[in-house]
């Protein structure tokens, strides 16, 4: 693993890399106010090394065994999370399309000029925008807990959250006091619990929380991400026409399961993959048998 500071327009992005730049980059684009933390370092590993822990390439989708067995993984903080520039809590300097533009001008930085792009929910929208816009920078896209970020007019109404989750916006809970570490664990804990699913691994939680809380240079700021403005995409998700996976989980209440179908539906050729008992998160560890090989697969040389 390699930590560094990323220099582009307006902000420096603290990013990760795992495994050989030699091999097909995957960047992970993390959901609103999220750091690079919520996507696990063995997950990271796992994609780097070829597959998940103690598996083998016969468990594997055929095509990932053909050319290279590992990926090149990166992954970064947003603006305002993390280690990357952050600007005082209410005060963001930068708009909501500077977060979307964020991962061509980390690859730019980089020196990479295509890449396979996995995000999940705003990171899953972001991913979508830059494979509309930018379609040459783009070499496949894994979409997670996300929605169509386009449209169809003439389509059909999609469910919205949960009374539950919409709870979580409508009547938010108090902040945590930010002067207490401690508290602010068990905020970010309280919110991910109250979006994922079933199979929520608290344990797992908790020690992503307590790094990312010793990791932020202000965990408060990450709220920022909710007062940024963005202009409507440019274009539709019929232009997309990269190989396109949706991971979706049967059990999320923000982005119930028929967004992930109308995502797929909307993309000429994409996959939809549900994932048993998964709410609207990160893929936890109990999904990684599934998402790590699902992951290889789509971003394998054609």
């Amino acid at each position: 693993m390699t930590e560094t500071l990323v220099d582009v327009p307006g902000a420096s992005l603290c990013a990760e890399t795992f495994g050989d730049p030699a091999d097909p980059t995957i960047l992970l684009i993390g959901g609103i106010g999220g750091p690079m933390d919520w996507w696990h370092e063995d997950f990271c590993q796992a994609l780097a090394d070829g597959g998940p822990p103690g598996s083998t390439t016969e468990s594997q989708p055929s095509s990932t065994t053909d050319g290279p067995t590992g990926r090149y993984v990166i992954r970064y903080d947003h603006r305002d999370t993390g280690r990357s520039r952050t600007d005082p809590p209410g005060a963001p300097s930068y708009t909501g399309d500077d977060l979307a533009l964020d991962p061509v001008r980390l690859l730019d930085a980089l020196g990479i000029g295509r890449a396979h792009l996995a995000g999940v929910s705003m990171g899953g929208g972001i991913a979508q925008q830059t494979a509309i816009e930018h379609p040459h920078r783009v070499a496949s896209l894994t979409l997670m807990s996300t929605s169509p970020v386009v449209r169809d007019p003439g389509g059909p109404d999609l469910p919205g959250p949960t009374p539950e989750a919409a709870a979580q916006f409508h009547s938010p809970p108090p902040d945590p006091d930010w002067s207490d570490p401690d508290d602010v664990v068990r905020s970010i804990v309280a919110a991910e619990r109250a979006f994922a699913g079933p199979g929520y691994d608290e344990t797992d939680t908790l020690a992503t929380a307590r790094r990312i809380v010793r990791r932020s240079i202000d965990p408060a700021a990450a709220a920022n991400h909710f007062l940024v403005g963005s202009s409507p995409v440019h274009g539709t998700l019929a232009d997309v026409s990269v190989p396109t996976l949706v991971l979706h989980g049967d059990a999320d209440p923000l982005f119930p399961p028929e967004h992930g179908a109308a995502l797929a539906a909307a993309i000429d050729g994409a996959r939809l993959v549900l994932l048993p008992g998964v709410g609207h998160q990160y893929p936890p560890r109990a999904a990684w048998a599934v998402v790590v090989p699902e992951m290889l697969a789509i971003s394998a040389p054609a």
